[in-house]
């Protein structure tokens, strides 16, 4: 008797025989000369997901782990470390921690990047053309506030791709509800508290399996959880059958590496390559790298582009996401309006496309783009980047934990942290829920 799995139970994240389109996709981005076998990619794509076509996966594999680089290609874009910091621009940052504020930075940290992600939560995956009209006829646009689900009418939510009743709202429950962007920064904590400022890539992945069921992982993360209990260690376990590993996963799990490393970007971002480097590779790793960076340089300033630039130089500069953050900034220098600026991002980025709108890329711009034009102000800053869509939560989230360690908890109203009411929920194993002031209160124990 055969015995084989079912092919088609298997779950899209673990399964890099259906995500063929997308590796094509993935190959072409990074510049990898495949143009002669795109119809094969484009006739095993649309194979049935059987044997055969998993087959056809190991053999698509073996032609993008091979393939060159187009002799044209401009960009320069290694995964290890020591590469990474040869090619980057220096930049030097102003400012020493003050002490006496620390304290208030940090737990503004924490409190905005949980009440940014709690207002991206509610719309996480909504297109703009559904989302701007449901804001308007809320009265919520420009966005000021939570959408609730007081909200909701039949009329608003029938017949819409979107699915709003099915969505998790400020309303709902007693405080922030379970979400990956929040149990990466939680988990980040557990991980300096277990292995020392030290930890590894491994130690990192060793946490992931000890703390987290597979579930709790999405597309990138999902592929590395699946190369670990294959055998695979960091680094092979980002490059193994992994179609997502420019996505926007690390980005959201950078967090804690700036909130430890107060006016110290480089070793912020050298932490988030740990981190980052056992599931992403090149601009993947990048984006967390450069959110821990601008964290870390928040804590010195809360000069918004000198924030950037101290992210920016943690990162190649001969890179995809470097070239995306300098244009944009280019562009609001040159007098760009908020909707020039936004318009030129989904050109970019066309919003159809899932590669696009997961993608580390088109994620950062919207982050830097809600930072430039929110004028360091919370509340409009995280708004702006709910507005854009893309990934909501994510995007809200890393702005949200910039500008409240920029600017102290004093900085976020009422309106943002009562309703979360210091409650953080996680599905981390033995955690549960916790207060945000307690993992504020313990990150000071693990400054260097």
């Amino acid at each position: 008797m055969l015995i084989k799995p079912d092919y088609e139970k298997i779950p899209t994240w673990e399964a890099y025989y259906k995500e063929i389109k997308l590796e094509y996709i993935q190959s072409t981005d990074e510049g990898l000369d495949i143009e002669m076998y795109k119809e094969l990619f484009d006739t095993a794509a649309k194979l049935p997901n059987n044997e055969i076509k998993k087959d056809l996966g190991e053999i698509i594999f073996k032609i993008v782990s091979n393939a060159p680089l187009k002799s044209d290609y401009p960009y320069n874009e290694p995964s290890d470390l020591e590469s990474i910091r040869a090619l980057r621009k220096p930049y030097a940052l102003k400012g020493i921690v003050d002490k006496n504020k620390l304290k208030s930075k940090l737990n503004g940290a924490w409190l905005g990047r949980v009440c940014g992600c709690m207002l991206g939560k509610s719309v996480e995956g909504v297109r703009s053309d559904e989302l701007i009209p449901f804001l308007k006829a809320t009265g919520n646009y420009p966005m000021h506030r939570y959408i609730k689900r007081t909200d909701l009418t039949d009329e608003l939510c029938d017949g819409k791709k979107f699915g709003f009743k099915h969505s998790c709202y400020i309303d709902d429950g007693d405080g922030m509800p379970v979400d990956d962007d929040t149990n990466y920064t939680v988990l980040g904590q557990i991980i300096v508290e277990k292995y020392g400022r030290d930890f590894t890539p491994e130690n990192v992945a060793r946490a992931w399996i000890d703390y987290q069921p597979k579930n709790a992982y999405c597309t990138a993360e999902r592929a590395a959880f699946r190369n670990f209990i294959l055998g695979f260690k960091p680094p092979l376990s980002a490059a193994y059958q992994n179609p997502y590993r420019e996505w926007i996963g690390a980005q959201i799990r950078g967090d804690y590496f700036g909130y430890i490393n107060p006016g110290n970007p480089e070793l912020a971002a050298e932490m988030a390559w740990r981190d980052a480097s056992i599931s992403h590779t090149k601009n993947g790793i990048y984006g967390e790298m450069l959110a821990a960076a601008m964290i870390a340089a928040a804590a010195v300033t809360n000069n918004i582009e000198e924030i950037i630039h101290a992210g920016l130089a943690q990162i190649p500069s001969t890179s995809r996401l470097y070239e995306a953050i300098s244009k944009l900034i280019e562009k609001f220098r040159s007098g760009a309006s908020r909707s020039e600026a936004f318009d030129y991002i989904y050109s970019c980025w066309p919003e159809e496309s899932s590669h696009s709108r997961l993608h580390t890329i088109s994620n950062a711009m919207i982050v830097v783009a809600a930072l430039l034009y929110g004028g360091g102000d919370y509340g409009r800053s995280v708004c702006l980047s709910v507005e854009a869509a893309f990934d909501t939560d994510c995007n809200a989230a890393t702005v949200g934990s910039i500008l409240g360690m920029a600017n102290g908890i004093e900085s976020i109203s009422s309106d943002w942290s009562e309703p979360i009411n210091d409650t953080l929920h996680t599905s981390i194993f033995g955690i549960g829920t916790v207060k945000i002031s307690d993992m504020a209160e313990k990150t000071l124990e693990h400054l260097e």
